[in-house]
């Protein structure tokens, strides 16, 4: 090969090369604009709640976790989200799942001991799941939000030994002393708990 060939065989490969690499470069990094996940459910986001909120604990070992509490937010799911981080409401719970498409959002560590159940004992061996909607708005309670939620309340009841029940599942409007009404008539715990079941 004489010089010239050579020297234009090389252009094009730089070339080439320069032009293959264009797309990877205007990539963003991995992980760019990824949004932070829960260590204890992967498939939630991490949002956390204000720390004037919750209470610091490190159960299992402080307290055994036998329940899931499971509320109705009477607000969206935005509004809660902010509501949690408000250092002045003194509320939260350990998740928040959203109506139209089941995403869930983690506002308190399992670890921790969030103030959901208005009643202390509840609150310590209970782990909360708000979801956006209103009790008297069947609407909000989405298939979508039906089976995400199924599968995160699977996930804490294998993690904790928790029977897949209704003696273990509950609402709000169980809680000793409780005078909340949630989740609701519109809330159909046939559905819920066969879905917990073969989540």
């Amino acid at each position: 090969m004489d010089r010239a060939q050579h020297s234009a065989g090389r252009r094009r490969f730089l070339k080439g090369a320069a032009l293959a690499a264009v797309p990877y470069a205007l990539l963003p990094a991995p992980g760019a604009g990824a949004l932070p996940q829960s260590d204890d459910y992967p498939p939630a986001e991490w949002q956390p709640a204000g720390s004037s909120n919750y209470t610091v604990s490190s159960r299992p070992t402080t307290y055994a976790v036998d329940r899931v509490l499971i509320h109705v937010t009477q607000e969206t799911y935005a509004d809660t989200l902010a509501i949690f981080r408000d250092p002045l409401k003194a509320v939260s719970a350990h998740y928040v799942v959203r109506s139209a498409d089941g995403h869930v959002a983690q506002c308190v560590r399992e670890a921790d001991i969030a103030w959901h159940a208005g009643n202390w004992t509840y609150n310590t061996r209970s782990i909360g799941i708000e979801h956006e909607g209103w009790v008297d708005q069947p609407a909000y309670f989405t298939n979508a939000l039906y089976e995400q939620s199924a599968r995160l309340t699977a996930a804490v009841c294998d993690k904790y030994r928790i029977p897949k029940d209704r003696a273990h599942i509950i609402g709000h409007h169980e809680v000793p002393g409780t005078d909340h009404t949630d989740p609701g008539p519109n809330w159909d715990w046939v559905r819920y708990i066969r879905l917990v079941n073969f989540a």
